[in-house]
């Protein structure tokens, strides 16, 4: 099972002493985040994509490319790439030379983006925005595996004999996850195709994370892929860890209520207890992340959030600390006990090109 950490990118006010990181701070910071994440032996560093105030991950390929430069190990994600206002071409191209810069340690998250204005400075009508995930990808999968493609549709101008280039390392697409945390035709769509369904698992309570699970793991079983057991899931959280848990809470409550992803609603405490959402001893961090299987079944990625809302560096990196010392090396053990040998690993570029040599030796 992959353990990591993903970040939203956001500029925000430290309400406790108003001061706000400039945008040259808050990006090198990310990149601290990612290599801490490294040190400490977490697995997964993923990156959102935002195009609007208050974030800056407006360029996700540019940051994992530096970012690639700088570790040896980590695998390098998105949390989320937007497949509705960027051109499919383009993503392949920026993800495949990235494959190659990285020696094959990337994959992505695909989703639609929630943020209206945003799409027609991209020209695009948010009320596509479903229509524009189901063709985008269409197109983004025939890309990385067709050498020569014909296509015509809705969103974008035809292409006649076109070839991606750089072709994907060793022929073998990055993975793809499909990211959503509401929207079923997304959970059908990574079912359709094999592929990743990582629920974002922080707004919603454990019922409607469930209810989305089953719906992918049934359908993903329907086309063939496997059985239930075998659909690829990750989950999301947002964490926040003291020694003590009433200092924990004592420290986060001004964050959390000016949090500009879910601050400004219902209290901390109505909030934690209704989402995957942790604030306390790194003991209960690891109790409430087990919890996460009785729900959703045995899982490949669990990502967590830790530097929304202002936190400053300092105390991030100290919550990365605290994840790799103390919280995932617990994980790893518990999620490992009992975990049928059926149910597979997360995807790697490895395993994938392994898988696809196979493929060939035992085709007639």
């Amino acid at each position: 099972m992959q353990f990591g950490i993903f970040t939203v990118g956001d500029v925000t006010p430290d309400p406790t002493n108003g001061t706000t990181p400039s945008e040259h701070d808050r990006i090198k910071a990310m990149v601290a985040l990612a290599q801490k994440a490294e040190e400490v032996g977490l697995d997964v560093f993923a990156t959102g994509e935002h195009h609007n105030p208050p974030f800056v991950p407006s360029s996700p390929t540019t940051m994992l490319g530096w970012i690639a430069a700088r570790t040896e190990r980590l695998l390098l994600s998105t949390a989320t790439t937007l497949i509705t206002t960027n051109d499919p071409v383009k993503i392949a191209e920026d993800f495949a030379v990235l494959q190659h810069l990285s020696d094959g340690r990337v994959d992505l998250m695909l989703g639609r983006g929630n943020t209206g204005p945003v799409y027609p400075w991209f020209g695009q009508d948010i009320r596509e925005g479903m229509n524009l995930a189901i063709e985008n990808y269409a197109l983004l999968h025939r890309l990385w595996r067709e050498e020569v493609v014909d296509w015509q549709g809705r969103f974008r101008s035809p292409l006649q004999g076109f070839t991606a280039a750089p072709r994907p390392l060793d022929g073998v697409p990055p993975f793809v996850w499909h990211g959503s945390i509401r929207s079923p035709e997304i959970a059908e769509q990574a079912a359709f195709y094999g592929n990743g369904f990582f629920s974002n698992h922080i707004f919603w309570p454990r019922e409607h994370t469930r209810r989305m699970v089953e719906l992918y793991r049934t359908r993903f079983a329907h086309y063939g892929h496997g059985t239930p057991e075998q659909a690829i899931v990750g989950l999301g959280g947002q964490v926040f860890m003291r020694r003590n848990s009433q200092d924990a809470v004592r420290e986060f409550r001004p964050y959390f209520d000016n949090a500009p992803v879910y601050g400004h609603g219902p209290s901390l405490e109505e909030f934690a207890a209704q989402t995957p959402l942790t604030v306390g001893s790194p003991q209960e961090v690891v109790e409430k992340t087990l919890s996460f299987r009785e729900y959703v079944g045995d899982y490949q990625r669990q990502l967590f959030l830790v530097d929304h809302a202002g936190l400053p560096l300092k105390t991030v990196l100290e919550q990365i600390d605290m994840l790799g010392e103390e919280v995932v090396p617990v994980l790893r053990e518990e999620f490992a006990r009992n975990r049928p040998a059926t149910v597979p690993d997360a995807p790697t570029h490895a395993s994938l090109l392994a898988a696809r040599r196979a493929a060939e030796v035992s085709a007639p």
